[in-house]
């Protein structure tokens, strides 16, 4: 299997077309502001979503979405934001979680929509 920054690659890949298929439109892939960065923006119908993918080669340390704590959750809120003001964007939005576990080498996606709520 991958190394883990490869297999992270793969799982962001695997999530965007995910979300193609639900027909979500990608706006950007790795979106960098200083030290934060957001996995995936996207927007489906009139809200635009924040994504933060998290792949695992197995479940056997837990599920991966249990990687995104409260510290991350928070840089992602500050991410976001941060990409709001860079596009003067005034747009209802949201925080999902992809999850991509491989079992027998198939990867198996859960997505987590609304995975959690901006807190100050």
């Amino acid at each position: 299997m991958a190394k883990h920054n490869e297999l992270g690659k793969i799982g962001e890949e695997l999530a965007a077309q995910f979300l193609i298929d639900k027909g979500y439109e990608i706006l950007e892939k790795n979106w960098r502001n200083k030290h934060k960065e957001i996995d995936i923006i996207a927007k489906d119908g009139d809200e635009l979503v924040i994504v933060e993918v998290k792949t695992r080669q197995s479940d056997e340390h837990g599920d991966p979405d249990l990687a995104v704590t409260r510290q991350k959750q928070t840089r992602l809120i500050y991410a976001a934001n941060a990409y709001l003001f860079t596009y003067n964007l005034d747009i209802n939005t949201r925080f999902d979680i992809i999850s991509i576990v491989f079992k027998d080498g198939e990867p198996l996606i859960d997505h987590i929509e609304d995975a959690f709520l901006p807190r100050w």
